[in-house]
C-alpha cells in the first residue's frame, strides 16, 4: 500500500518512502518465490485460506500496480499468482484478471489554483413571472446493443477438418488406437485450414517435483479454455525422476498460433514453439506418438499425459 497510495493520490508521495517500500517488496517476493519453486501452494497440496488470502493481496498488486517486468523476476510467484485466479470459485469473484501494463504515474505536486468568486453585488428583488408549462420531451430511444465482434479464427474459409469429430474420435477409440484414431486424424487433416505446433518448457531444470509439475501443466491447459473452439493439444511429462520434461503437441486453427491466446495465456512464453513439416516422416511419427501417448517417448518413460480437447 506504501507504493499505491501515494500514485493513487490517496497519501504524499515521498521518493525515499517508495524507494525503501519497494525494497521491502522486492524481499518479500524473492521469500515467496524461493518457496513455491518446490510446493504448488503456501501449505500442503490443496488451496486453504493461507492461499486465498495472499491470492487476494497478490491481486490488487498485479492489476494495479506490478507490471510484467517486475513479475517476471519471480517466476514461481508469476505462476501461483496465475493458477490460483483461474480456477473456477476465483474467477467467479475477481472475473478476467488482466496484469496492468503501466505503473501509475506520480501525480503532480502543484494544487490546481482555485479562482476568487466575487460576492455578487445585492440586487432588488426581481418580480415574480410565471413560469412556463415544462414541454414535454420525448425519451431517447434505447440504442441496440452492438454485436460482438467476431474471432478472426471464425472469419477464416471453411475447412474440411472439423475438430469435434476429431475430437469425438479421439474419446472414442478404445482399441487398435494406430490403426482407427490416428489414421482417422491423418484422413481428417486439413493442412490448409489447421496446423500443428510442438511445444517445449523451457525451464525443464527446475521441474523438480513431480506433483508441482503435473501442476503446472494442468493450470496451463486451464488457462488454454479460451482457446477450446479452435485448438487441440496433448501435453506430456517425460521421465521417471527429476528433472522431469514437460513436452506437448498443439493442433491450431489457421496457419499460425492465434493472435488471443498468445495475449492472454501467460504460459505460452514459457515454452519454445515448433511448427510441424508434414512431409518429415520423422516429425509425422513424433506427432503420432504424441497424439497416442507412446512409451518409452524418445527413450524415457512418461509420468503422466494430458490431453486439451
Amino acid at each position: 500500500m506504501k507504493l499505491l497510495l501515494p500514485r493513487l493520490g490517496f497519501a504524499p508521495y515521498l521518493p525515499p518512502v517508495e524507494e525503501g517500500a519497494n525494497s521491502a517488496l522486492k524481499r518479500a517476493f524473492e521469500a515467496l518465490n524461493t518457496h513455491l519453486a518446490s510446493n504448488t501452494y503456501l501449505v500442503g497440496h490443496s488451496v486453504t485460506l493461507a492461499d486465498i488470502i495472499t491470492t487476494c493481496n497478490l491481486y490488487l498488486g498485479f492489476s494495479q500496480l506490478l507490471v510484467k517486468s517486475f513479475t517476471s523476476e519471480f517466476p514461481h510467484v508469476e505462476r501461483y499468482f496465475w493458477t490460483l485466479v483461474n480456477q473456477p470459485n476465483f474467477r467467479k469473484i475477481l472475473g478476467q484478471v488482466k496484469q496492468t501494463e503501466a505503473v501509475p504515474p506520480i501525480p503532480s505536486a502543484k494544487k490546481p489554483s482555485q479562482s476568487k468568486e466575487s460576492k455578487p453585488k445585492p440586487k432588488d428583488e426581481p418580480k415574480k413571472v410565471a413560469k412556463p408549462e415544462p414541454k414535454e420531451v420525448a425519451e431517447p430511444e434505447e440504442e441496440a446493443p452492438k454485436p460482438k465482434p467476431k474471432n478472426p479464427l471464425d472469419l477464416l474459409p471453411p475447412s474440411k477438418m472439423i475438430l469435434d469429430e476429431w475430437k469425438r474420435l479421439y474419446s472414442n477409440t478404445k482399441t487398435n488406437f494406430r490403426e482407427v484414431a490416428i489414421k482417422g486424424f491423418w484422413d481428417m487433416y486439413d493442412p490448409e485450414g489447421y496446423s500443428l505446433w510442438f511445444c517445449d518448457y523451457k525451464y525443464n531444470d527446475e521441474n523438480s517435483v513431480s506433483f508441482v509439475t503435473l501442476n503446472k501443466v494442468g493450470g496451463f491447459l486451464q488457462r488454454m479454455d479460451l482457446a477450446r473452439k479452435y485448438a487441440f493439444g496433448k501435453m506430456l511429462v517425460i521421465g521417471s525422476q527429476a528433472p522431469f520434461k514437460v513436452k506437448g503437441l498443439w493442433l491450431f486453427r489457421g496457419q499460425e498460433i492465434p493472435q488471443f491466446v498468445i495475449d492472454e495465456c501467460y504460459d505460452m512464453e514459457l515454452y519454445d514453439w515448433t511448427k510441424v513439416d508434414i512431409s518429415d516422416e520423422t516429425q509425422k511419427e513424433r506427432v503420432n506418438q504424441m497424439i497416442e501417448d507412446y512409451e518409452p517417448f524418445e527413450g524415457e518413460p512418461l509420468l503422466d499425459a494430458k490431453c486439451f480437447k
